[in-house]
C-alpha cells in the first residue's frame, strides 16, 4: 500500500509581530516493516507550553508521546488484519529504525499483548476514514467510524482494525499528569 505525504502548513509571526505562513512543505509518512501496511505521520509537536508570539519554528519533540507540558499531532493509517511481519524481517533492524522515527513508541507497548499501551496524555482522536475498533481492558470492545471521536484519557488501550479497509486516524495528544498505577492490568 502506498502512502504519500500530508500537506503541512505552519504559521508564526514576524519580528513586527504579523502573522505570517513560515512553512508549506510535505510530511512523509513513516512505515515500517515491523506494522506493514500502516503509516504514522508526525505533523508537530513540542515539549513545553506554547508561548505567543512565536516565529512558528519547530520545537523539541523528540519522544513520540508527549511530556507533561507537552503535545503532539498525528495522523495514523492502520492496516485491516493482523500486523504480521515477513518472517525474513531482521527485527533488530526494524525495531532500531522505529525508535530512531519515533522514540519511544514501541517500547510504550506491552509485551504479549501485541498493540496494548498506556500513555500519560488526554488524546483527542477523529476517525477519519474505514473503521477501528477500541479495545480496553478486560478485553471492552467499541467499534468506531468515520466521524466518530475518542477522548482517550490516559486508559490502556488498543487499536484493532477487523475490516477491509486501512483506516485513517488524526490524534491530538496532551501530556498529563500521572498520580496512580501506570498499568493496572500488569
Amino acid at each position: 500500500m502506498e502512502h504519500r505525504g500530508i500537506r503541512r502548513v505552519v504559521t508564526g509571526h514576524d519580528s513586527a509581530g504579523k502573522a505570517r505562513v513560515v512553512e508549506d512543505r510535505a510530511v512523509e509518512p513513516i512505515t515500517s516493516e515491523l506494522m506493514p501496511g500502516c503509516a504514522a505521520y508526525r505533523l508537530w509537536g513540542r515539549d513545553e507550553r506554547p508561548t505567543f508570539p512565536d516565529d512558528g519554528s519547530p520545537r523539541r519533540a523528540e519522544a513520540y508521546y508527549p511530556p507533561r507540558d507537552g503535545s503532539r499531532f498525528m495522523v495514523n493509517t492502520i492496516a485491516p488484519g493482523e500486523l504480521v511481519p515477513a518472517p525474513d524481517l531482521d527485527q533488530a533492524a526494524a525495531l532500531a529504525e522505529l525508535e530512531r522515527l519515533m522514540p519511544g513508541a514501541w517500547a510504550a507497548m506491552e509485551p504479549g499483548a501485541p498493540g496494548m499501551h498506556t500513555t500519560d496524555s488526554i488524546d483527542y482522536v477523529l476517525i477519519v476514514s474505514g473503521e477501528i475498533t477500541l479495545e480496553l481492558d478486560d478485553g471492552e470492545r467499541t467499534v468506531l467510524r468515520a466521524g466518530d471521536v475518542v477522548i482517550q484519557n490516559g486508559t490502556r488501550h488498543a487499536w484493532r482494525n477487523h475490516g477491509t479497509e486501512s483506516c485513517t486516524i488524526v490524534g491530538v495528544a496532551i501530556g498529563a499528569d500521572r498520580t496512580g498505577p501506570h498499568n493496572p492490568a500488569q
